[in-house]
């Protein structure tokens, strides 16, 4: 099935086109002339545009013209006049998939063209969707950790669905690949997936980043610029630390979803918000609501169905598979054979921390690939990065078994002590007090528990 918009100002020839796509169980919106068809596609994107040459006001050399300036993806078949060809065959040249020529002999050549025109959008969204994947800093979502099934299990109920999802845990687990999957096992797939991070753009540029401006909306404003939303229509919208986003764009951002409207910046045009919603934080709920860093009706709408990410601390099943994943890519990168570890740099990765999760595994076997040399990785390598005290040498005391050597007390009783002491500091705060101690907020967490501490 296709979305489809007809254009024609002969009532007859769009009504006959219509029905025969209709039939063939595509969804057809009709337009009766260039003006009205460019106001539909300002608000929606279609996979396919079916529009005559000749009508008043905007014709359809102007329309095919705009799509393949603002929606490039959308296939364009055009309706001509008997001997009007040079125009098709003009329009062809701009980008046209096909054309036909009135009077249409019947409903089999429109359809055929319809179905040709929907295999290579489909085609091409296979395409990069797969583009997507091999890009992906991080490998498949799950291997076979008891932690992660029912995450996974999760995210396949609620794929299917238009709920909105928040995914929850710490940084470097995995959040935008659970997301990525949700897309993919949607019915939304054949749609773009369009992240955004909000910690990675800057606060006053945010806003324009997600929901476009009109030319002249603010200094610096010299053309009209779709935003990310805009281009996620069909699709699935990523909202990545979505705490960092300020409270007044919270609240537009609140509207949008619950309105399923907005406009651009400096624009009274409204637009359609045909999207998924998918949210992420790594930050802690409790705090991020007590605290007004998140508006709780905001929350509320993006947490229908929360999902929490487990750390690699709480899936070291997996870390044998998820390396030998990584290093392929790495490898692939490198332009050189997938790197293997020996002895050694297995027990290390399985033995050490990982306080980063997924991501600082995967910047330490990549730096480590880097260095090594006949594509072996050694301990030695793993340990020659920026973080000795995850990745320590087992026959070295750790500075913390040193001090517990000279105090006289354990080392769970020093560890008790500083994570006291890192809470009494941040007032409690909890993300605060992980970032100081250099542990995961759910690290911290587990710890907590074990020292009966509230």
């Amino acid at each position: 099935m296709a979305t489809i918009l007809v254009v024609d100002d002969e009532e007859g020839v769009r009504s006959f086109v219509a029905e025969a796509l209709e039939t063939a169980g595509h969804r057809v919106t009709q337009a009766a002339d260039g003006d009205a068809a460019a106001r539909l596609l300002d608000r929606q994107s279609f996979q396919l545009l079916v529009t005559d040459l000749k009508m008043p006001g905007l014709d359809g050399m102007a329309l095919l013209r705009k799509v393949k300036a603002e929606q490039p993806e959308t296939e364009v078949l055009v309706l001509t006049a008997h001997g009007s060809v040079d125009g098709a065959v003009e329009a062809m040249k701009l980008g046209a998939l096909d054309y036909l020529q009135k009077p249409v002999s019947g409903p089999d050549e429109i359809r055929l063209l319809a179905a040709r025109a929907a295999e290579r959008f489909a085609l091409r969204a296979l395409r990069d969707r797969a583009n997507e994947d091999e890009e992906a800093q991080v490998p498949p979502l799950a291997y076979g950790a008891p932690a992660m099934e029912p995450v996974v299990a999760a995210l396949r109920k609620v794929a299917p669905t238009q709920a909105s999802v928040l995914l929850l845990g710490e940084s470097g687990t995995g959040k935008e690949v659970a997301a990525r999957a949700v897309h993919r096992w949607s019915r939304r797939h054949a749609g773009p997936f369009v992240a955004v991070n909000c910690a990675a753009v800057a606060e006053t540029l945010l806003e324009s980043e997600l929901f476009g401006h009109e030319k002249g909306a603010f200094t610096g404003a010299t053309e009209t610029r779709r935003g990310r939303l805009e281009l996620a229509a069909g699709g699935t919208f990523f909202l990545d630390e979505i705490a960092e986003m300020r409270p007044a764009l919270q609240a537009k951002l609140l509207r949008v979803i619950e309105e399923r409207r907005f406009e651009r910046v400096g624009g009274s045009r409204t637009l359609d918000a045909d999207v998924r919603w998918i949210a992420a934080t790594n930050r802690d709920l409790d705090e991020m609501l007590s605290s007004g860093t998140l508006r709780e009706d905001l929350y509320h709408r993006l947490a229908v169905f929360p999902v929490r990410m487990p750390s690699l601390h709480e899936r070291r099943e997996d870390i044998p598979a998820l390396a030998r994943t990584l290093l392929r890519r790495i490898g692939a990168a490198l332009g050189r054979p997938a790197p293997v570890l020996d002895r050694g740099a297995e027990e290390l990765i399985h033995r050490a921390e990982w306080p980063g999760n997924i991501r600082e595994l995967a910047n330490a076997l990549e730096r480590a690939a880097i260095l090594a040399e006949g594509g072996v990785l050694t301990a030695e390598l793993l340990r020659a990065g920026p973080r000795p005290r995850t990745l320590a040498a087992p026959d070295v005391p750790s500075a913390a078994a040193r001090a517990a050597a000279r105090s006289g007390r354990t080392l769970e009783e020093l560890e008790r002590a500083a994570i006291e002491h890192a809470l009494a500091r941040h007032g409690g705060h909890r993300q605060r007090a992980a970032d100081e101690l250099g542990i995961g907020v759910r690290t911290l967490y587990d710890k907590l528990k074990r020292y009966g501490l509230s």
